[in-house]
């Protein structure tokens, strides 16, 4: 049901883009968020995504502000530091 709806948020977030003001981003994002919070298929895609593009990856990753970003973030100032 949730999928459904965060899939349905991606689809209409082109038809109120059209719409004065930034309004097709946060419903991008917020179905972007709802369909990977509760469909395996969704994060398989997304994770693929990222892999091939990978600052667009970044990018997503600190719009929905999920703990992978900031783990990796962490990781790659911890191994600057140690050079």
């Amino acid at each position: 049901m949730l999928t459904g709806t965060g899939v349905a948020l991606i689809v209409l977030s082109p038809v109120v883009g059209i719409i004065p003001g930034p309004g097709g981003i946060p419903v991008f994002a917020a179905g972007l968020a709802l369909a990977l919070k509760n469909s395996d298929r969704a994060k398989r895609l997304f994770v693929r995504a990222k892999r091939r593009w990978p600052k667009l990856g970044e990018l997503a990753d600190l719009g929905l502000r999920r703990g992978s970003a900031k783990r990796r973030r962490a990781k790659a100032k911890e191994s600057e530091t140690a050079d």
